[in-house]
């Protein structure tokens, strides 16, 4: 599958978001009092649900479920596409049978793939916390999405309860419905198998226990803080630890001094569970870490980095040697991606430029346009005592983003909550703006709303309104930015693979790819039992290499897969001379 260009006559989403929003701040101030009376009734129709917190936060969780399935004939189940996806489902496959990792298998050079670690096991180089959800819903309900599914419902759920802790109950409500909209429908969190759902959920239920924690010491919030900072840990430790570095400094203050504490063997009765499941999710991880990567203090990431990729992760280091590569479609991602992104930070003003556009795209991506008017009053927002320790962690953050050399919207997911509840307060704030004693902010908020809603009706009907999604190309694809999310991709090659799998024994699929293969476009990818599978996917090398790997798959159909072909061809593989003259 190669990204087709788009159509002439269609148009972006964005594009559309930003004219309506454009339109909207100039017809609230010509008309200020637009539809009050229309706004007015809808706004009494849920003030009494929001005001009860445990249904409301229920019924954002419920909404984000039902409503997700229900748009499935419109935007169904994703096909995995990049190698996130696929290392990801590794992971998953390889919980699902009851394994922590897999053994390297016997045609590895054959088999090696992006995201993938192959020595000293055969296994996902990212944190587990995401291939347990996709291993949880494919053993509970028969396919991995549905995992995700329930924890991106979750995530709306725990923003809304988080969001109950630092704002009015009301507008808590409506930031749930806001991250339903935005992250539980549409956005690549929820259509593409990357790990965004969960780092959010662990980032909500950290910061919505702190201040209950703080006011009441019941066990049931340190014991909630304590599932979030495990969910963190387990899924994005880095930015996490960014997260719990300002929360374990307030929490600690608190429990030295604070005036409302309880007795000291209170607190440490109260505490002693919570912490025990910390230290066992430690102990887990490090045995994980000794199973899947040789050592208890080797973590993820790191095998695989080591073994295949040459840029750094922070400003500050040196790009490394270059590995021996064994196909060119691996060097090309590592370098033609990976290093031309990190040598854009060569210099001062390359580098501000870089995190200033960075940031915008960020901006985009938890915002669209809809939800940036609002951000004129954040000096406002910066001021209020309400949310100032949520200002802060938010510039923690800023700091820890500020040396890491690349950033995608799931990197930042465990503020995910924190970000609602300063443009939340923000909202607040423009709602009593009225210049000449006119609601102009009263208006513009409502219109706000209106127009994420809008937007959700038209994502639903791109193809007819022929709103052209962006196609996914890369470290830079504009579907990692924007909450429209990515259209359907990969296909074709699921196409080619329910093809080979309808037919009669084992197949063999060995890759060929052209000079102009797009890396991101990957095919070479397995199941955590490669040998017990119907289809093996294998890479083509040589002739010495191919013919060991016709050998050892003797008991298989042998077929050539040529990709970048439109679409893509499959035909027999030519046998090997020497297989040729043993088998007469």
């Amino acid at each position: 599958m190669t990204p087709s260009s788009m159509p002439d006559h269609s148009v972006l989403p964005i594009v559309v978001e930003f004219l309506l929003t454009a339109i909207a701040v100039f017809v609230v101030l010509g008309w200020p009092r637009l539809g009050s009376s229309f706004f007015s009734r809808i706004e009494r129709l849920f003030v009494p649900l929001a005001r009860r917190r445990g249904l409301a936060v229920a019924t954002v969780g419920v909404a984000g479920l039902l409503l997700r399935l229900a748009i499935l004939p419109f935007c169904p189940i994703p096909i995995p596409f990049v190698p996130d996806d696929f290392s990801f489902l590794l992971s998953a496959d390889t919980f699902a049978h009851g394994r922590l990792t897999n053994p390297t298998p016997a045609m590895w050079t054959h088999l090696e793939s992006i995201h993938i670690t192959m020595q000293p096991t055969y296994m996902s180089m990212y944190f587990p916390a995401q291939g347990l959800v996709l291993a949880a819903g494919k053993v509970l309900l028969g396919n991995p999405w549905y995992g995700l599914l329930i924890t991106s419902a979750l995530m709306c759920a725990a923003i809304c309860w988080m969001l109950q802790a630092w704002i009015p109950a009301t507008w808590a409500f409506l930031g749930g419905m806001l991250a339903v909209v935005h992250l539980g429908l549409f956005s690549y969190w929820i259509n593409t198998y990357h790990a965004g759902a969960i780092a959010a959920l662990g980032g909500a239920l950290v910061l919505g226990a702190l201040p209950r924690l703080m006011k009441t010491a019941r066990f049931r919030h340190g014991l909630l803080m304590a599932i979030g900072i495990v969910i963190l840990a387990l899924s994005r430790p880095f930015e996490g630890l960014l997260l719990c570095l300002p929360v374990s400094v307030v929490l600690g203050h608190w429990a030295l001094f604070g005036k409302n504490r309880p007795a000291t063997g209170v607190l440490i009765r109260r505490a002693a569970f919570p912490l025990a499941l910390l230290v066992a999710a430690a102990a887990w991880l490090g045995y994980y870490d000794y199973r899947a990567f040789g050592s208890p203090l080797i973590l993820p990431y790191t095998v695989g980095r080591a073994q295949y990729a040459m840029a750094p992760y922070f400003v500050w280091q040196a790009p490394r040697p270059e590995p021996a590569y064994r196909h060119s479609v691996m060097r090309s991602y590592y370098y033609e991606t990976e290093i031309k992104e990190s040598s854009k930070n060569h210099s001062l003003s390359s580098y501000l430029f870089q995190k200033l556009l960075l940031t915008a795209v960020a901006v985009q991506f938890f915002a669209g346009f809809a939800l940036i008017p609002p951000l004129i009053m954040l000096r406002r927002v910066f001021m209020d005592r309400r949310i100032r320790f949520l200002v802060l962690c938010v510039l923690v953050l800023t700091a820890g983003m500020a040396i890491q050399v690349f950033l995608l919207a799931h990197y930042l997911a465990p503020f995910t909550a924190a970000f609602y509840a300063i443009g939340l307060q923000a909202m607040r704030h423009l709602r009593l703006w009225s210049p000449e004693n006119k609601p102009v902010g009263l208006t513009l908020v409502r219109l706000t709303v209106t127009i994420c809603l809008v937007m959700s009706g038209l994502r639903l009907y791109a193809g007819p309104l022929h709103l052209a999604l962006p196609e996914w190309r890369g470290m830079g694809a504009p579907w990692n930015f924007s909450w429209y999310g990515p259209d359907h991709f990969g296909t074709e090659r699921f196409r080619v693979e329910g093809g080979l799998e309808q037919l009669p024994g084992k197949q063999l699929a060995i890759v060929r790819y052209s000079s102009r293969h797009n890396p991101f476009d990957e095919w070479v990818y397995n199941a955590a039992d490669i040998d017990g599978s119907k289809v093996v996917w294998a890479r083509e090398m040589d002739a010495a290499n191919n013919l060991e790997l016709i050998q050892y798959y003797k008991d298989r159909k042998a077929w050539l897969i040529q990709p970048d072909a439109q679409p893509a061809i499959v035909t027999e593989y030519p046998m090997p001379e020497r297989m040729q003259g043993s088998s007469q």
